[in-house]
């Protein structure tokens, strides 16, 4: 491959069309001829009629769009450029379930022509791009990988509910098999963003580098659940204390919580299988996931020393996030169930969530409204993700809520300057 050149005809294919591969499908039929595939034909049929369940793309941008739809393999043949964005999530033992980066590949194998790009997006550990996908490609199309068709790597950075560091603005790491690959994906997300491109020194960096942004989060968040549970022991808030420390000019600004969603929860295992394969024990990698896997039972077991007896809770928030929709991988199912087998029965608010997605993954029917419950039918109302409609309820409402002395849990300090009504009880983190 002497060189590529990027024309407004260049066809780019999308492979998985979730909170990653759409937004960057759109950003990129902005300068190129896309296709987005995704073999979930109900994602296509919603996307098409200009719904994007994920919140992350308007209907009016949807609609605007030049960007191709598809769940037809027969209308991908022979991309320049072939960008995976699948998930990577784990297996129930918390190993890397490689599975839909496999199958992508298997997909693309037959389709992909001489000179074809393909790019992998999703988080995985250093190595699988070149010794998983590329020899599936290979033995799926026929083609020498490396002279006939050729691997490139530039980790997604998009986290779900940011309006602020969208796929146009931010940074993005390439990488590739060849300089010239190296360039041709500087060019092609060059054109899309104007944060700018870093080209790393391989793929194997590209795919560490990624790796540990979430690990090193993970394992921050993790020191702050720890000493978040030393100083519940102590009958300290772990807020009051960050609000003091947070006075020296180097204190990282990280706070308490249940760690969840697609990335920080679970991409910290993918970098410890692979210091596994190599004969290395990931002890500070694992020690932060445990601690961050086990904050929700610490957190009911908290509420639970509150209360006295059983009674009904009031959980607001389900999403592994504040003011976005997803519930992938949220921890708030493990507080839920750490609150009903202490012996409370649970009700559930989301302002954001799907009530259709919290029934089919988790079997909960989400309260349509908080005006329609109940008065003072609840011994604790939980402020568990911080949605923006959760900061303003006011003390009136709780005091409507809540039963004669019943406790308000703010587990993310969202109600900390709120004076609290008479005869209720308050509790943070």
């Amino acid at each position: 491959m002497t060189g590529f050149s990027l024309t407004s005809q260049t066809r780019v294919v999308v492979v998985g069309l979730g909170y990653v591969g759409l937004p960057l499908a759109v950003a990129l039929a902005k300068k190129y001829d896309v296709i987005g595939f995704d073999i979930n034909n109900s994602r296509i049929s919603e996307l098409q009629s200009g719904f994007d369940r994920t919140e992350e793309i308007s209907q009016e941008n949807l609609v605007a769009s030049s960007l191709k739809l598809t769940d037809s393999v027969n209308d991908i043949n022979e991309a320049a450029i072939y960008i995976v964005t699948v998930p990577t999530p784990v297996d129930d033992n918390n190993k890397p379930d490689l599975s839909p980066v496999r199958s992508s590949c298997e997909i693309l194998g037959p389709v992909i022509g001489k000179n074809s790009i393909v790019v992998f997006e999703s988080t995985v550990y250093p190595g699988v791009t070149d010794e998983i996908c590329g020899p599936i490609l290979a033995e799926k199309s026929g083609l020498v990988c490396g002279s006939d068709f050729f691997l490139g790597y530039s980790p997604e950075r998009i986290n779900p509910g940011d309006k602020v560091h969208t796929v146009d603005k931010i940074t993005k790491v390439i990488s590739g098999q060849t300089p010239e690959v190296v360039e041709a994906l500087a060019e092609l997300y060059g054109a899309v963003t104007s944060g700018g491109v870093f080209r790393a020194s391989s793929i194997r960096v590209a795919e560490a580098a990624k790796v540990i942004e979430n690990a090193q989060r993970d394992i921050n968040i993790g020191f702050i659940n720890e000493v978040t549970m030393i100083f519940q022991k102590l009958g300290i808030s772990v807020y009051d204390v960050l609000e003091a420390a947070g006075t020296k000019w180097n204190f990282l600004n990280f706070t308490p919580g249940l760690v969840g969603g697609h990335c920080i929860g679970v991409d910290p295992y993918y970098l410890a299988e692979r210091a596994k394969q190599i004969n290395h024990d990931p002890r500070i990698i694992l020690s932060g996931r445990a601690i961050n896997d086990g904050m929700a039972d610490f957190i009911a077991e908290r509420i639970c020393a509150q209360l006295s007896g059983s009674g009904k809770i009031l959980v607001l928030g389900l999403t592994f996030k504040e003011n976005c929709p997803d519930l992938r991988n949220t921890k708030v199912i493990d507080l839920i169930e750490g609150l009903k087998v202490r012996g409370f029965k649970i009700d559930v608010h989301d302002a954001a969530a799907d009530p259709i997605e919290a029934k089919k993954f988790y079997n909960i029917d989400l309260k349509p409204s908080l005006e329609q419950l109940q008065d003072h039918s609840y011994a604790a109302v939980l402020g568990v993700v911080s949605h923006d409609v959760y900061k303003d309820i006011s003390p009136d409402e709780f005091e409507r809520l809540l039963e004669p002395g019943g406790l308000i849990g703010d587990i993310k300090a969202m109600w900390r300057d709120m004076k609290k009504p008479k005869h209720i009880r308050k509790w943070q983190l």
